[in-house]
């Protein structure tokens, strides 16, 4: 007899092993999740860029000279990082790192490329911006922020990007031989 605090003898029944059908429904819906990851980065980025009116106005795109860090780190700070938040807020380097943030991540994740740079990169950009509204308003510690981080470093782990994507083409390159942390 087995409990949770054994190890099973080989006397056990063997673990049912999951239908190619259940794992082939769980590699579409893992790329799904993927791709609506990597859409939202991209049309962060895409809103912000051109100030397409859904959370960006026109009059604040960044091709017009907007800062797109502004409004969330200038007006939302607050807790133990706020000051920190507020100096950020609009300067040039944090309005690049953040774009090319959203931009990189958006084409890594829809591409189903770079998965294990996406997941690293995507993680501390969820990270950081949970410490911006610390504590989170719903929850005492936890929130969609770092859920969604910890969904990314899943999705990487499961090589997500092979399917509806270009992850088994992108880790056969010569460059992503070379060096594996690409992958």
């Amino acid at each position: 007899m087995t409990t949770l605090l054994t190890r099973p003898t080989s006397q056990s029944a063997p673990t049912p092993q999951k239908s190619n059908t259940t794992r082939d429904a769980a590699r579409y819906v893992f790329a799904a999740v993927r791709i609506g990851l990597g859409w939202i980065f991209l049309w962060a980025f895409l809103d912000k860029t051109f100030g397409l009116g859904y959370s960006t106005p026109a009059a604040n795109a960044w091709i017009d000279g907007g800062h797109p860090t502004a409004g969330f780190l200038g007006r939302s700070a607050k807790g133990p990082f706020t000051d920190i938040w507020h100096n950020a807020a609009g300067t040039w380097w944090a309005d690049w790192l953040f774009m090319l943030g959203l931009a990189g991540l958006g084409i890594a994740l829809i591409l189903g490329i770079g998965m294990r740079i996406a997941a690293v990169a995507g993680a501390v950009l969820y990270v950081l911006m949970w410490t911006v509204v610390l504590p989170p308003t719903t929850n005492p510690f936890l929130d969609d922020h770092l859920i969604s981080a910890a969904v990314l470093v899943g999705l990487a782990l499961i090589n997500a990007g092979d399917t509806f994507g270009l992850g088994r083409w992108w880790a056969g390159t010569g460059l992503v031989r070379r060096l594996r942390w690409l992958r």
